[in-house]
Formats: C-alpha cells, structure tokens, sequence
C-alpha cells in the first residue's frame, strides 16, 4: 500500500485563500489532529484560514493528506472556481511516516523527485460536490473510473468496434467465395449456392434486429452488445474452423445475428449517452469505422489473394473474432446509459444521476447535470401511459409515438432505396467490363473505392451537427439523383471515355452518401423516437434496412440484365423521391437534446397543424416547422451561453488584475 501526500492549499484565488475540508475519510491526517490509526501527519503548518474582506499573502505552507492510492479522495471545496493545482509526493522519507503502522507505509525510494505528480483538477462552483478519485493503474480499474469525454470516448470506442464488425462481414465474404480452397472445403457448391450462404448473414442480421427488440429494454444496451459481439466471435471462429458446408452456413447464420445485435443496439446506446450538441459525429465514428472494417476485410482479402491455401480464407473470417473480444473485454466496466437506468431503477434515481455525473465529468449537484436528469425525468413521466409494449408502438400516448416509429422505419428502408449497395456490390464488375481491367486489378482499384469512401465520411463528422440532418439529407439525396443520372449516360455512351466518366461518377455516389445517408439514416431513429419504445423501435428500424439490403442485391442483377442503363434511372427517381418525403414529413433533430424532441410531437402541436389549411402543413409540415424553430432556439440559447461564460471569463481576469489592499 503506497502512501501520497497532497500539498493541497497553495490555492490563491482572487488574492485571498480559501479553505478546503476533508469529509469523513479514513487515513486522512490532518495537521495536529490525531488519525483513526494513531499516526500523526508529518510536521506542517495549518492551511491560512480565509478572513472576509481582507487578503492573505502567499506563504510556503502546505496541507498534507496522507491516504492510500487504492482509496479514494473526497474534498468539498468552498468558495474556489478555476483550476485547482494538486501536487502528489510519495511519502519516501523516514520523519513523513513517523508513527505509521508498519504495514501501511511505503517502501523506500531512490529519489523522490521522480515520483511528483502535478495534477491540474476544474473545482467546481459554491457547494458543490468534488470528488478527485485516484485512478489504478489496472486498465480494468481505468476503465471503471473514467469521467467526462474520456468515459464518453470510451463508450463510443466499444460502439464504433461494433460497427466495425458489421462493415467488415459485409466485406469479407467477397473474397471467401472465390478462394479455391473455400471451394474445395465446402463442396464446390453452385452460384445459386454460393448466393444462398452469403444471403445467409442478412437473414441472421434481420433475426438479430429484432431479436433487439426483445433484449434492448430487459437487458439493456451494454448486456445486448455484449451478448451480439459474443455470437459475432462464436460464429466467426466456428467459420475460420468449418470443415463442412452445413456448419460453415450455420456459423454464417450466428454472425449476422450478433451483427443484428450489435447494429440495431450501439447507436442508442451512443445517443443516450452522449451530450446533444456531439451527438452526431460521436455516431459518425461508428459509421466511420464501419467502413474501415469493409475496407479492412478489402485489403486482408487482396493480401491473402497471393497465399494459396486454407489460410487464404479461414484467416480473414477468423480475424473478426479480435473486434469481438475487444467488446467483450471493454464493455463490462462501462457503465448503461442514464435513461435506461432510470426507466428500469426508476425507485433508485441516484443510480441514473450517478452516471449521468460521469457522463458529464460534473458533481451530482451541478446545475447543468440536474438540469438534464429533470428532462430526463419529466420525459418519462409524459411517457407514462406507455409501457413500451409492441402496442405502444403503434399508438400515439400523447407524444404521436406512432407518427415517430413510422418516420424511423422508413428512413432507414430509404436509405436501401438509395442505391448504394448497387454502386459498392458491383463496383469491381463495373470496372472490369468498363475500363477493361483484370481480376486482381478490379479488386485493388475496389480497395482504393472503399479508401475513398473512408475519407469522404470524414466530412460529416463536421457537418453532421452544424448543417443538420434533415438539410443532409434532402441535398445529397438530390445530389445522388443527379450522379446517377449521369452515371446512366455515361454508360450508354459506351465508349473508353464514358466508362471512365462512369468511375468519377461512382467515386462522387459514394461520397455524396457518406455526407448524408450513411450516419444520419443510423442516429435519426434513436433521436425520434421516445424512451420507452426506443429499443424497439430502433431494432425494428434497422431490421427494415436489412430487409431492403436483401431486396436490392436480389433485384439488382435482374435488373442490369433486364433493363441496362436505364437500370440506374430507377434508383435515380428513388432518390429524388426520398429527397421530396424528407421535406415534407421529417423535422430536424440535430442540436436537441432527445427529450426536447418529445415537445416537437406533442398534441398541441399536432392539433395546430391539422387546423392549417395548407395541404403540405396538413402532411406534417408543421411539426417540420416547429422543429425548425426548436432547433433555432437551441442553437441560440447555446451561443448566449458562451457568451456569458466569456463575459464572466473577462470580469474574473479584469478582477484579478485589480491590486487587492
């Protein structure tokens, strides 16, 4: 057991000294006051005591407090705002540990100047609460103590691997199919077959949204991403080691499952966790992610294009299992989103305010902390005629729930209608017949594609919460209607320079969906749909967008044999359709905080709506107005906020500047 010693009052605060107190901490010595083990502090002089009106020069006393590193440190601090400047000694000297037990005092050290930790600590306002907590040096014990954006980073980490399962399955399995060895193992089976095994994940992914549903609200968010990556890692190396087709498609089936899982559950989690004005590109990390594992499962498949045998593919599929553990690993010392454990613990609040705190890297007391728990609260108290039943979902119970599980369905169904499963399923087809390109050419310049697709994604971590997302999605809908356009023509063309048209027209499709309906279509139905039937909502929201992915790669190459170019022209009228129906029914979100979001829908709202006489009012344009409104408010109360917060910043330095008598 080690022991520190906290030179703590060398505080000088407007020229006058403040005083902090220790509460009720065992081991804590104290100058002249006798300790629960009968040491003694080391010889000091008492902190200057504060004296209204009157300042005090600063002297060279210190206060030491001795305590253990695996205990922890609470200090109610009176009177302070600024930074508090900690300075941590061990005790290595002979008279500090004067007259303590033998067994409590620390081993001797060489040189003591190599053990002082200097540690700047925010204290909090009047009254407040603070608690400095020594962090242990286990990362599990780390991981358990974190507060504030590192314990959100933390979070988002955990979430943003989950997505990076999902992008990588979707990836891997492209160069799995055509490995000889694959083939060889599993029979040499049919296109049809080979079709089936690979369609095999979406109908486990489908089974894994909705088996979401049924887990998210009694389970909660971190055990239900626990229990998908778990089956993700069992059905990764139960395919790495099949030896037989059938176990290799029932392995298949356990993958998209934990996938279903994993997706339909990590961005509510991330959005109940995460502060209303980062919200969206903390979910723009787990999509960011999610295309780096597609681009991942890309390259390891070009690598081991050149390494003939069965390490060509039981390798890539085994590899999975690394994101999984690191889940597993992770997720068990962070901790469940505050509206959860309020919803679930409602008779223990303090559970959910606890960890709201953390969240937040506030004490229990700060205004903007109990601010945030009274929404929390008097959400689910307009709530409370739901139960979060499956009926719930398909009644209004004040806040027009319904109205909202019917938005997220289809935004996420809308997000398939895009066509970007076309563009990326077929881009290496695309470049072999256009630009005349062999097999292994084909798949590099596909690497390069998803590179580009990762880079792209990167813009929408700034737009995301400054441009919206409704506005996202209006504009790069448009914007992919009219690249596709293009993309028709220049392939009608036929010629070298068409086709090549064609790739440039490709590379801007993906981009212009990575800046609109790629993370918007996955943080929108966390954030409009209510707490009680968020789970399932959101589960059965995602479920729809596997439905469509299945639908599209079913029709595609139909569709190309059929129709040709003009193929393209469908998916073309698709997005200008989405683009209209966002206008018209679907209220921003960004900037709101999600219980904000509820008043949006109220039935006051809803009622003044149906009195307007516009037909595009009476189709919901109302609650698109008020939303627009809503947002505006926020985005100014936010930016008088700051302010105010430099004004105070300049009186307090114009303050200190003044010579105090």
């Amino acid at each position: 057991m080690a022991w520190v010693s906290f030179d703590y009052l060398r505080v000088k605060w407007r020229g006058l000294w403040r005083e902090a107190v220790s509460r009720e901490i065992p081991h804590i010595y104290r100058p002249e006051v006798q300790s629960p083990t009968g040491c003694r502090s080391h010889k000091q002089s008492p902190a200057p005591q504060h004296t209204p009106g009157k300042g005090h020069k600063e002297k060279d006393e210190a206060y030491h407090i001795l305590i253990p590193l695996q205990e922890s440190l609470f200090l109610k601090v009176r009177g302070i705002r600024g930074t508090l400047t900690l300075n941590l000694k061990p005790l290595t000297h002979r008279q500090d540990r004067q007259g303590c037990p033998a067994d409590l005092q620390a081993p001797s050290a060489t040189s003591s100047q190599n053990n002082n930790t200097k540690r700047n600590i925010a204290t909090p306002h009047h009254g407040e609460r603070f608690n400095p907590t020594p962090i242990d040096p286990k990362p599990a014990a780390m991981l358990s103590q974190l507060r504030g954006a590192p314990l959100v980073a933390a979070i988002t980490s955990v979430c943003s691997a989950g997505f990076l399962l999902f992008g990588y399955d979707q990836g891997v399995m492209s160069g799995v199919v055509i490995s000889p060895s694959w083939l060889d193992a599993m029979g040499h089976p049919s296109d049809l077959e080979i079709g089936t095994i690979t369609a095999l994940y979406d109908v486990g992914a489908v089974a894994g949204a909705i088996l979401a549903a049924f887990t998210g609200d009694p389970l909660g968010r971190k055990r239900t991403l626990l229990l998908g990556a778990l089956l993700v890692g069992i059905g990764g190396l139960a395919m790495g080691c099949a030896a037989a087709r059938g176990t290799f498609m029932v392995a298949r089936v356990v993958v998209g499952v934990g996938i279903g899982l994993t997706t339909s559950v990590t961005p509510v989690y991330q959005s109940e966790i995460s502060a209303h004005a980062q919200r969206g590109w903390q979910v723009c990390c787990q999509l960011t992610t999610m295309l780096v594992g597609l681009l991942m499962a890309y390259c390891i498949n070009y690598a081991f294009f050149f390494h003939p045998g069965e390490a060509q593919w039981r390798f890539p599929l085994v590899f999975q299992c690394v994101f999984a553990v690191y889940i597993l690993a992770a997720t068990p010392f962070l901790p469940d989103t505050p509206r959860w454990l309020l919803r679930r613990h409602g008779e223990e609040p303090e559970r959910g305010l606890a960890v709201l705190a953390r969240l937040r890297g506030k004490s229990e007391d700060d205004r903007q902390v109990q601010k945030e728990m009274n929404e929390i609260l008097g959400a689910l108290q307009a709530e409370s005629k739901a139960q979060g039943s499956w009926g719930d979902l398909f009644r209004s119970n004040g806040v027009s729930a319904h109205k909202r599980f019917y938005l997220a369905v289809a935004i996420q169904f809308m997000q398939q209608l895009s066509g970007i499963n076309i563009v990326t399923y077929y881009a290496p087809t695309l470049f072999r017949m256009a630009l005349g390109m062999n097999q292994e050419n084909a798949l590099l310049l596909g690497c390069f594609t998803q590179l580009w697709y990762v880079l792209a994604s990167f813009v929408t971590w700034y737009t995301i919460d400054r441009i919206g997302r409704r506005k996202l999605f209006i504009s790069m809908a448009l914007g992919m209607g009219l690249v596709l356009i293009g993309e028709a023509l220049a392939t009608a063309v036929g010629t070298r320079t068409g086709a090549i048209t064609a790739v440039v027209f490709l590379f801007l499709f993906e981009a212009f969906f990575s800046w609109g309906w790629m993370a918007c279509v996955w943080i929108y139905p966390p954030e409009i749909l209510p707490l009680k039937i968020r789970a399932k909502g959101s589960a059965l929201a995602a479920a729809a967008d596997f439905i469509g992915n299945w639908i599209v790669v079913e029709v595609t190459p139909v569709g190309i044999a059929k129709m040709g170019w003009t193929f393209y022209l469908v998916w073309a009228a698709f997005n200008i359709a989405n683009a209209g129906i966002v206008w018209l029914f679907y209220p921003e979100t960004g900037g709101l905080r999600l219980e904000a979001i509820d008043d949006v829908f109220t039935k006051e709202i809803e009622t003044h709506a149906a009195e307007s006489t516009s037909l595009f009012r009476r189709l919901q344009w109302g609650r698109v107005r008020v939303a627009a409104e809503a947002v505006r408010r926020s985005k100014v109360a936010a930016r008088t906020g700051e302010e105010r917060g430099l004004l105070a910043e300049e009186v307090d330095n114009d303050y200190e500047s003044t010579p105090q008598n």
